[in-house]
């Protein structure tokens, strides 16, 4: 719900008003402030770090299920908590959704209702009655998405021309051919190569229950025509041109020497042991990490092999487990958590705070990838290294968004100067790592090649990694902050890339957290730090769109819905409300009633443990398709908007 209220501005009675109020609820902020920091530092694990919990929406448990039952490898404990997880996230439409209160997604609930289905749950229940009507009533299991129908495939419950033609062949392909990996992201990669194995060799899951879904079709799989509905729906010529392409390739497949085949298969193996990564994964993400496991089984590898019983482990620990319930989180971000929680410490300034921050640099310290390989170095071979990844560990794909956090907090650390060395090369490695439109992205650099989201496999639409605001914004913070002269240019390009990107109401789309409200603190944290002046016409555009989005209740919310479309009004929540008042604060609205309003609303949400929490999902992991909540961000970024609320006021109020 917007405010009614007019927008707020900086009218010498509104700043009497907000310092007397600053005045009686020193005490209460204070208090708010310690009882945070104690608690977020009581998280802190001993060698230094956080670890947050990481949740999906329910397809990644529901996968976790199927590939115990495709593998016969089945925990049947396990499978039954994954099923009280399933079973109390299903909607109140039949269905499950990609996110808290989202609407009905088809993908997702063929899925769910698979994954009941195979660990025993009849369908006639009424939860599965009603679940399969949902499905059907959305036209069945044939309108799911690829990677559903790949898995539908992969049990037998479709043929194989309902999903789009891969062959291990792509291995071969010139770099100038129009697909190449190296063209599309770092997840599309790790996800797609060892899915070339698998759906050129065509195996049948195990599947020992022989359990079928035969009954979420409304047209029997066979006899339907109609699986790329959606690709034909997109509009243009270039999607119908893809689809020719498929049906032409896929009616040649029996050409294909068997040598060629094998040299292919060849070179997709070598890739994935390349990037296996131990018990971090391949990737560090689940969907590559779970074929990677398949792809070694259909070629041939003992179940007892090493690296199949490190890859079984990998997937394992991604597992949240408790009494009753579990589910699969698809990855883990221990460098991202450690790092803001730092940040936010930091901000809050006492001297325990400061400490625990430092042990958590300690603890990051090592992890930077200097010497490591990297597919990034196809476009910047001789770039030295200087990333973190997100995860525990993921040589071959730093992430420039937690390493721009990560230098940010080195370099304002109170033992700065041990840090300068990581700082230099992280500002080293991200300058290097710039687009050519002036923006940087997560993992690439170009990765723009836009017409490769029109192919049918890419029905997601999140097949590359072009460069965004929020992550352009965070390395921005990072050059501004530090000041070094060589990076002026590269900082100055950033800045106008971000001002182009700007939304005609004043906001900035955020790619990596829902939504505008993240972008646009990113921004204008960015320009607060490049000395971008609070009476810049940009500025105040985004001040008056967080006013005019503020609730009557004082905080800010913002619905995933945004990603699709729909109106993004929400209720308050802790992370929203945090990135919109630590946003106002960066813009020189400290003093304005709409930031003491927020941080009230901050006040009252705090429980009694000195955390915030909240159930809504907190980021994209790709916009309209997969949903995150980061359990940390109820956590640090409320605590870091409060204590940065008090030093702007108490500073306001000193002068």
């Amino acid at each position: 719900m917007k405010s009614t209220h007019p927008a707020e501005g900086h009218g010498s009675g509104a700043q009497a008003s907000v310092v007397a109020q600053g005045m009686t609820t020193k005490n209460r902020l204070d208090g708010a402030i310690e009882a945070a920091s104690e608690a977020l530092r009581a998280r802190q694990h001993a060698d230094g770090h956080w670890l947050f919990e990481l949740e999906a929406d329910c397809t990644i448990p529901a996968e976790y299920v199927m590939m115990m039952h495709f593998l016969d490898e089945i925990d049947v404990s396990l499978e039954r908590k994954i099923g009280v997880y399933l079973r109390a996230h299903q909607a109140a439409h039949g269905g499950w959704p990609l996110y808290h209160g989202g609407e009905f997604d088809i993908s997702c609930s063929v899925k769910a209702y698979f994954a009941l289905k195979l660990l025993g749950d009849d369908p006639e229940a009424p939860h599965m009655r009603r679940a399969r009507e949902a499905i059907l009533a959305f036209g069945g299991a044939a309108r799911a998405n690829v990677f559903t129908r790949i898995a539908l495939a992969l049990f037998g419950e479709i043929p194989w021309r309902a999903v789009p033609y891969i062959p291990v062949e792509i291995m071969l392909l010139p770099r100038w051919f129009p697909f190449h990996l190296d063209k599309v992201s770092y997840w599309s990669r790790t996800v797609m190569v060892p899915l070339f194995v698998l759906c050129t060799r065509k195996p049948r899951a195990r599947n020992p229950r022989a359990v079928h879904v035969k009954e979420l079709f409304t047209t029997p799989p066979e006899r339907e025509r109609h699986y790329f509905r959606e690709v034909r729906n997109r509009g243009g010529v270039l999607p119908l041109v893809f689809l020719a392409v498929d049906r032409l390739f896929r009616s040649l497949d029996f050409a294909i020497p068997g040598a060629m085949r094998r040299a292919a298969t060849a070179r997709a193996e070598r890739w994935v042991l390349e990037r296996l990564n131990g018990e971090d994964g391949l990737g560090a993400i689940f969907p590559a990490m779970v074929n990677a496991l398949e792809m070694m089984l259909i070629l041939g590898y003992g179940k007892d092999d090493p690296r199949c019983e490190t890859a079984r482990r990998a997937l394992r620990k991604l597992v949240v487990e408790t009494t009753d319930s579990a589910y699969c989180q698809p990855c883990v971000s221990p460098v991202w958590d450690s790092a803001l929680a730092a940040l936010a410490l930091q901000e809050a300034g006492e001297p325990a705070a400061q400490e625990a921050a430092n042990r958590a640099f300690d603890w990051l310290k090592p992890l930077q990838l200097l010497d490591a390989p990297g597919d990034w170095r196809v476009n910047r071979a001789n770039l030295p290294g200087g990333g973190w990844a997100f995860q525990y560990a993921n040589p071959h794909y730093p992430d420039l968004d937690d390493t721009a956090v990560v230098a940010w907090g080195m370099h304002q650390s109170t033992r700065s100067g041990e840090y300068a060395h990581q700082v230099r090369r992280a500002l080293d490695w991200l300058v290097g790592m710039q687009s050519t439109n002036g923006g940087f992205a997560a993992f690439d650099v170009d990765n723009t090649h836009y017409r490769l989201n029109k192919i049918p496999f890419a029905d997601h639409g999140a097949l590359l990694d072009p460069p965004t605001s929020d992550v352009t914004a965070r390395v921005a913070t990072l050059l501004a902050r530090v000041g070094r002269r060589e990076d002026q240019a590269a900082l100055d390009r950033a800045l106008a890339y971000l001002r182009r990107e700007q939304e005609p109401d004043g906001s900035w789309f955020g790619r990596w957290g829902t939504n505008y409200i993240y972008g646009t603190w990113s921004v204008l944290t960015a320009f607060a730090q490049a000395r971008v002046g609070a009476a810049d016409p940009a500025v105040r555009r985004a001040v008056t769109w967080l006013q005019t989005r503020q609730n009557p209740d004082g905080g800010w919310g913002e619905s995933n819905d945004g990603y699709a479309g729909k109106s993004p009004d929400a209720p308050s929540t802790p992370h929203q409300t945090a990135w919109a008042l630590l946003a106002l604060l960066a813009a020189g609205e400290a003093e304005s009633p709409a930031a003491r309003r927020g941080a009230d609303w901050l006040l009252r949400a705090q429980q009694a443990d000195g955390l915030w929490s909240h159930p809504d999902f907190t980021a994209p992991g790709f916009p309209r398709v997969f949903y995150l909540r980061y359990h940390g961000y109820c956590a640090y970024f409320p605590l870091w908007a409060l204590a940065a609320y008090r030093t702007l006021s108490r500073r306001a109020i000193a002068h």
